[in-house]
């Protein structure tokens, strides 16, 4: 009787997975207990079985006994064994941060607020699942419904009492800001007077999600924690990206990746795609989605697949971010649909973030313009196209993301880079094409207007004139205008690709400290326009992506092709006004920043170039000569730029 349970235990513990292997589990069981696999056998005739005709079997059965043993206490102690584990990792982790701040505290600051930010995470998801139906009971609303409603009424005339006396401090020395806000309202009146269903508009999403993205932008652009972490969040990111070249110049050599776009853009892509691919099989971007995506439902009042897709398009693109809900987006409404099309064209790609930021645009902008675009493209998706229907997914319960099709850490690697390959072929493409066609309507428009006498006619001076209102309302200085309506135009007809790469020349003349004028053509910006065309060409929201869009959603629901037909247009308009409203916003908190030049110490030095800080400076000298400035700082001066002093 003592050897049943034994076989019991034995039989359950065994990874069956067919009979053989239970027939050889029961048969050492039996072997163990020193008794016959056949019953009917006499002890001595089992004796004779053992001795005689299976003394080998016997020997490796009990060579295999360890390892079964071994086995079944793993199983048996699993979970202790699981957290013990843990324990010695997080003892081990706790020692590594405690001695790296000992030596040199300032340069673990970075791991310690990444760890703080992780334990905060961890601690609310733990005090969340412990306190909160305990809370709910506490904070249930009481009280009368009208009630409810003065207060609702009372908290938004304060906080706009709060947002215009702050406006009218704030900008009493920079009335282009005022200019920014009016930029916000008339936006914001053009997309409710096309809003498709007026009655039906949801303000508590819409005053939420620009809340939010307010705030956003407050923290990043204006206060000096924030300012700071996004600049070093940038800094890091460059740095990261830099490895892409060891790859690279293995492959192509350096000489082509130094000169050659690109051998020198594309394979960041490649290196991106891989790192998005690897957080995605390890849960990462899952974690920092679902996080992301719980806050804006909580204040914005969302549903939760609609939510959890914008949340991603602030990481992946406007094809991948719809496979996070794949299996629910057959059954979403067309507002819900329209919310995931809009929040693929008012934001980029994690990988083509890493491309723009190779250009020398500026990566702080960037990163910040990815997040405040998705709070602000729920709110205008809302107010353009608010809900009618009745949605089958307002609790985030049943709505679960998977973790994709990558069964190890190699294959997440290799399937991330395969993927990519598609991706940076059809940029090169497009690329192509499109520069190609650009040319020809250049050249066609050119001819057309040699005809009549109109020189220089071009696409760009064309989109120089028709989208400078627009340019001036973000907040852009009236000579500056052109420029930055002639990368709005290259950003919508084309794609935003071309536009970062046009507004990076831009940037590096200003940098070398290059004239500003060439004759009546600008060869650079101030920066504040750069920093507002920056957050302004921030999105997918171009012609060429109404195609990816659609191929991308009927491929995952072919059965709704006609739905998303139907509302891709006003989507992708929603989606544009999503990035001008993003630049309005930084056009509103934007305040110039920077260390004041010494240009008496510069300009009397010996200058080996020049610079845009060499170009301010002999500017003001060639405005009003200092007698400070001696003839030193003038004829440096002199070698760079042509004046009539200099004669």
């Amino acid at each position: 009787m003592e050897g049943t349970p034994r076989r019991g235990e034995s039989t359950s513990l065994t990874p069956v997975a067919n009979g053989l292997e239970n027939m050889g589990a029961e048969f050492l069981e039996s072997l163990e207990e020193d008794q016959s696999p056949d019953n009917n056998l006499s002890p001595t005739e089992g004796q004779d079985y053992r001795s005689e005709a299976r003394p080998e079997p016997f020997s490796a059965w009990r060579n295999l006994q360890p390892g079964l043993r071994a086995r079944s206490f793993c199983r048996e102690h699993a979970q202790l064994l699981r957290w013990t584990c843990k324990g010695l990792l997080c003892t081990a982790y706790s020692a590594f941060l405690l001695v790296a701040c000992l030596l040199d505290f300032q340069r673990a600051l970075a791991l310690f607020v990444l760890t703080c930010v992780v334990l905060a995470f961890w601690a609310h998801s733990l005090l969340k699942r412990l306190l909160e139906p305990k809370l709910r009971k506490c904070v249930r609303p009481q009280g009368h419904p009208r009630l409810k409603v003065w207060v609702k009424r009372g908290l938004t005339l304060v906080a706009v009492l709060v947002l215009v006396l702050w406006l009218s401090l704030d900008t009493a020395q920079r009335p282009e800001q005022l200019v920014s806000f009016a930029g916000i309202c008339v936006f914001l009146t053009l997309l409710f007077a096309c809003s498709k269903h007026h009655h039906a508009v949801s303000w508590r999403a819409v005053s939420w999600g620009l809340a939010l993205q307010f705030a956003l932008g407050l923290f990043i652009i204006r206060t000096e924690p924030g300012f700071i972490a996004f600049q070093w969040l940038g800094d890091q990111i460059q740095i990261f990206l830099s490895y892409t070249e060891a790859g690279s110049s293995f492959v192509f050599g350096e000489a082509l990746v130094k000169d050659v776009f690109a051998f020198q853009v594309l394979p960041i892509i490649v290196f991106f795609s891989c790192v998005m691919s690897v957080l995605y099989y390890l849960g990462l971007m899952q974690w920092v989605i679902l996080k992301i995506a719980w806050m804006l439902q909580v204040t914005m009042g969302t549903t939760a697949t609609e939510t959890l897709s914008v949340a991603g398009n602030i990481f992946v693109s406007q094809t991948e971010a719809p496979l996070l809900i794949r299996p629910y987006l057959a059954d979403m409404t067309l507002s819900e649909v329209h919310v995931v099309m809009t929040g693929g064209y008012a934001t980029i790609a994690g990988s083509l973030l890493g491309a723009y930021i190779s250009f020398g645009i500026d990566a702080s902008s960037l990163i910040a313009a990815s997040v405040m675009a998705a709070p602000c493209a729920l709110a205008l998706s809302k107010l353009i196209y608010p809900e009618v229907e009745e949605s089958k997914f307002k609790s985030e319960e049943g709505v679960k993301l998977t973790y994709g099709d990558a069964q190890n850490l190699i294959e997440a690697v290799s399937s991330g880079a395969s993927i990519s390959v598609r991706v940076v072929t059809n940029i090169a493409a497009n690329l192509i094409a499109f520069l190609a066609v650009l040319a020809f309507i250049n050249a066609a428009l050119s001819w057309l207007g040699e005809m009549v006498d109109v020189q220089e006619l071009s696409f760009q001076l064309i989109c120089s004139y028709i989208l400078r209102p627009v340019a001036f309302l973000m907040g852009v200085a009236w000579e500056d205008c052109p420029v930055v309506a002639e990368l709005l135009g290259t950003k919508l007809f084309l794609n935003e690709f071309v536009a970062y790469q046009e507004l990076s020349k831009y940037k590096q003349r200003r940098l070398a400290g290059a004239e500003e004028w060439a004759g009546t053509r600008k060869q650079w910006i101030s920066v504040r326009a750069e920093v507002l065309t920056t957050f302004a060409l921030c999105g997918f929201a171009n012609f060429s992506s109404i195609g990816i869009m659609l191929g991308g959603l009927t491929s995952m629901a072919p059965q709704r092709k006609s739905d998303f037909s139907q509302i891709v247009l006003r989507a992708l308009f929603t989606g544009a006004c999503v990035s001008l409203v993003n630049a309005c916003v930084a056009g509103v908190l934007y305040v110039p920043g920077g260390p004041e030049v010494n240009c008496t110490s510069l300009l009397n030095t010996v200058l080996s170039g020049s610079s845009f800080e060499v170009y301010q400076c002999c500017h003001k000298a060639f405005q009003s000569i200092s007698p400070e400035l001696g003839p030193e700082a003038l004829d440096n001066c002199c070698r760079f730029y042509n004046h009539s002093v200099c004669a």
